[in-house]
């Protein structure tokens, strides 16, 4: 962990305690809506519960909204943060972060809601949830958010059959692109992925945002919304690992830390699948959530529902990418883990010491792609960097391996544009950095030294 000291030398985080900030007004506003929809959610599953439990499943219930009702009101009233107690893996690295939070304080002023950083407070109200979940065991695997991820999924079918239609014409002439044809696909397939990231149900609040254009079609219109575009250095990267002569054995491998399920997860898999059949990579580690999370992220569940739905679909080329994918895990070109790290309130410069095993693991990669906001949010810290600092010195120090993010902008951090292109942006748009309109692709290379 970083000293105290070190800490204080960067940027302050994010936080509710500065009124009026897309913070203060996701604590305020949007949170306690999602944990209303969560004890809504619960209430409506009674009868099944009790169906499944009897009164068990019934007073189960009772309890999770009682302590959910509870977390609610601590929310909205800015009451301490409280340790953990379900003695979940995690619990200890839970309560032992509050611990430091309490230690970049003031002796007798607790962390609060209102007053600790956006980051620990958003991702602490989710592990609550989890909490209330795991301490009533009838109702312990009953993932509050799964209804919103299978409307989602359903809802943008037209746009993943495009897809997957797009991605079996490639399959066809594969081995008939030159680099140059290649090279374009891979950047359409990148630029879509990219795009899928705004079918966010935690900024929508739970709502429908799902979605329903050709993804393919709409990329012309959408390049102008993608402030930083570092797309060639990434193929080149790739490029250049499929050229470079390896021992016997040895694996391209690129890792996708993954970000919401539906729409979004396809268009991850349609990249990987490209990937693979193209040569640029031979290993696919996909990376999600150990939990539901933020109301859309992907989990072990929601990953093999999605093959299972694929493979059964009722259009050819769905189906047959189903198939494809499935035969992918069974051979162990694709693979999917799902460490405690990623649902902790951690920055990831913590990793290398907080989770040494997990580091060591991402080192192996020749490429890891971080999806969408939470994980650009946690790669820089979620601090109030000015716009132009270059995205490798807001990583402080988190370099396992050559990495990208691509994330549509929904949250108030930023690095690495050029000089005065944050400010005119604001001069022209104030919400250009939580609409979810702009875009980025950025790009870190090897470690250097």
């Amino acid at each position: 962990m970083a000293a105290q000291a070190t800490l204080r030398t960067f940027p302050d985080c994010l936080s509710a305690k500065y009124t009026g900030s897309f913070a203060y007004l996701t604590v305020k506003d949007r949170l306690p809506k999602i944990l209303t929809k969560v004890i809504d959610t619960i209430h409506r599953y009674k009868n099944k519960f009790f169906e499944e439990h009897g009164e068990e499943g019934l007073e189960a219930e009772k309890k999770a909204i009682s302590l959910l009702s509870k977390l609610k009101n601590e929310l909205q009233t800015d009451k301490p943060i409280l340790a953990l107690t379900d003695g979940l893996v995690d619990m200890d690295m839970w309560n032992q972060y509050l611990e430091r939070q309490q230690s970049l304080l003031d002796d007798n002023v607790p962390p609060s809601w209102f007053k600790s950083p956006w980051l620990y407070v958003e991702c602490y109200m989710y592990r609550r949830i989890q909490e209330a979940r795991c301490l009533n065991p009838p109702v312990s695997d009953f993932d509050v958010f799964e209804e919103g991820k299978t409307q989602s999924f359903f809802e943008s079918q037209q746009a993943s059959l495009i897809l997957c239609t797009y991605l079996q014409g490639l399959h066809k002439d594969l081995t008939d692109l030159s680099e140059e044809q290649l090279r374009e696909h891979f950047i359409k397939l990148l630029q879509v992925c990219l795009w899928g990231n705004r079918c966010d149900l935690s900024i929508s609040a739970g709502q429908e945002n799902s979605q329903k254009s050709s993804p393919i079609d709409s990329l012309e219109s959408l390049k102008p919304f993608i402030l930083v575009d570092e797309s060639t250095k990434i193929w080149t990267t790739l490029l250049n690992n499929k050229l470079t002569r390896r021992p016997a054995g040895s694996s391209r491998r690129v890792d996708f830390v993954l970000d919401n399920a539906g729409f979004e997860l396809i268009t991850d898999l349609v990249l990987a699948d490209f990937l693979v059949a193209s040569g640029l990579a031979t290993d696919i580690h996909f990376h999600g959530k150990y939990m539901p999370w933020f109301v859309s992220d992907t989990t072990k569940k929601d990953f093999e529902w999605t093959l299972r739905q694929m493979l059964s679909a009722s259009h050819l080329w769905m189906s047959v990418c189903g198939a494809r994918w499935q035969g992918y895990l069974k051979e162990g070109i694709w693979s999917y883990q799902d460490h405690p790290f990623w649902t902790l309130p951690h920055e990831f410069c913590d990793m290398a010491a907080d989770a040494p095993e997990l580091y060591a693991e991402l080192q192996r990669a020749d490429l890891i792609v971080f999806k969408g906001d939470l994980n650009y949010r946690k790669l820089t810290g979620d601090r109030k960097w000015d716009y132009d600092v270059p995205f490798e010195t807001a990583l402080r120090g988190f370099h396992p391996a050559p990495l990208c993010s691509l994330r549509t902008l929904k949250a108030d951090v930023q690095v690495g544009l050029q000089a005065g292109q944050g400010e005119n942006l604001t001069a022209a748009d104030t919400d250009w950095m939580t609409s979810g309109k702009y875009a980025i692709i950025q790009f870190c290379g090897p470690h250097r030294g």
